[in-house]
């Protein structure tokens, strides 16, 4: 009766020793998958995270390049901008000049002509009438309000300049002696005034000194005619033996 009531007990232990260890093992069974489907999520958070991580430091970096980018820009404007204002300040003092040259020019352009106007008068009086016209018609101008002081300036330097032009060339043209004589009238530059009649039987020079002419003898007769065919374009550019006053040259 015992040794039977013992192997009952010992079967029931067995059999409940067997039933702990099936559960248990189950259990860590499921832990352990339970461990790795955490494992699973955490490795997939993780790497979402670093997926974010590297999106927002490469963002960051595009940002940073951006940011040194308009810093560039920013500078470069910024030495635009004072070069800008430096030439606004320079523009600023020269229009201060402009104003007052403006002012200047008028009373300078008429002196101008009055100094030329003098020379003129003190010159050789070839084209006489034509030279005091064209001074009178340049102050003519300077009177009148609606010119500017540019153009004023420009009408007495284009005065000067033809007179200028008159000492660098041969001329010739028709005029009158005081008796009424039309003769053939023989500039070179200024270093001589001469006529000559259209028979070419007599001719002459101006003297500054007198202020009248000067009758020449028969030698100079065919160098003046050469002289005024020379200006007419009739003849070429030859040696002229002409007389010339001491002191005029």
């Amino acid at each position: 009766m015992n040794k039977n009531f013992n192997l009952v007990h010992l079967c029931v232990l067995i059999s409940m020793s067997s039933f702990v260890s099936s559960s248990d093992m189950e259990s860590v069974l499921e832990v352990g998958r339970e461990n790795q489907e955490l494992s699973a999520t955490s490795q997939e958070n993780i790497d979402a995270t670093e997926k974010k991580t590297d999106k927002i430091v490469n963002e960051w970096k595009a940002t940073a390049k951006q940011v040194e980018g308009l810093k560039l820009y920013n500078e470069q404007k910024r030495i635009q901008i004072e070069a800008q204002l430096d030439l606004m300040d320079k523009l600023d003092d020269q229009l201060v000049q402009v104003v007052v040259m403006q002012r200047q020019i008028p009373p300078l352009a008429q002196r101008m002509l009055e100094s030329l106007e003098s020379f003129i008068n003190l010159d050789t009086p070839f084209r006489i009438e034509e030279r005091q016209n064209r001074v009178d018609l340049v102050r003519s101008s300077l009177a009148k309000p609606k010119v500017t002081a540019s153009e004023q300036v420009r009408q007495v330097l284009e005065a000067y300049n033809i007179e200028a032009e008159y000492g660098r060339k041969i001329d010739t043209y028709e005029s009158a002696l005081q008796d009424g004589t039309v003769v053939n009238i023989l500039v070179i530059g200024r270093i001589g005034m001469f006529y000559q009649t259209k028979d070419e039987r007599s001719s002459g020079r101006w003297n500054n000194e007198t202020n009248s002419w000067d009758e020449l003898d028969g030698s100079y007769r065919k160098p003046i005619r050469n002289g005024i065919r020379m200006a007419k374009k009739l003849a070429p550019t030859d040696m002229l033996l002409m007389p010339v006053i001491k002191g005029e040259v």
